[in-house]
């Protein structure tokens, strides 16, 4: 099965997940951890790959936890922040706040979700600071199938060679 395949495959699981999605903590335990674990690839449950509650502060403050922390050798590659289902990501906090964490670590992409939208993030315009605009939106409500194809493809992406 290629990406693609294993995206629809995954979407298809959804819909009758989202009436019983009320908070965070049900968006991150239903709909993202299967995500890393299912089309990420990763071991949402080895805490030497995937890391919850990352400590991803920058200068003095000492608050900060990114929600999830994707590693390869030691080191953060994919930042995940998670918002409740639902979310309208159309002001610039959430993507800030991302930025931050990104800038705060080594990683590579970023990933802004709220479960079922998917924004990914990279450097590709400047080393080290995250882009303001995503190399890749998914909607697994509304797949665009040749979009994901496309951006694939012209990334060479998986979440294991990306990085």
């Amino acid at each position: 099965m290629d990406f693609v395949d294993q995206v629809k495959a995954f979407a298809s699981t959804i819909p009758t997940k989202l009436s019983s999605i009320k908070t965070e903590e049900a968006t991150k335990h239903f709909l993202i951890m299967p995500f890393i674990q299912q089309i990420l690839g990763y071991d949402a449950f080895n805490p030497n790959e995937v890391m919850p509650e990352y400590d991803a502060n920058v200068g003095a403050a000492t608050k900060y936890k990114l929600d999830y922390a994707i590693f390869q050798n030691s080191q953060p590659t994919i930042l995940i922040e998670c918002k409740r289902y639902g979310t309208d990501f159309k002001n610039d906090y959430e993507w800030s706040q991302l930025f931050a964490y990104f800038m705060a670590t080594e990683a590579r992409i970023g990933i802004l979700t709220d479960g079922v939208n998917y924004k990914l993030y990279a450097d590709l315009e400047k080393p080290n600071k995250m882009d303001k605009t995503p190399f890749l939106e998914l909607d697994l409500l509304n797949l665009n199938e040749s979009r994901i194809r496309s951006t694939t493809a012209r990334e060479s992406c998986t979440a294991r060679t990306r990085c």
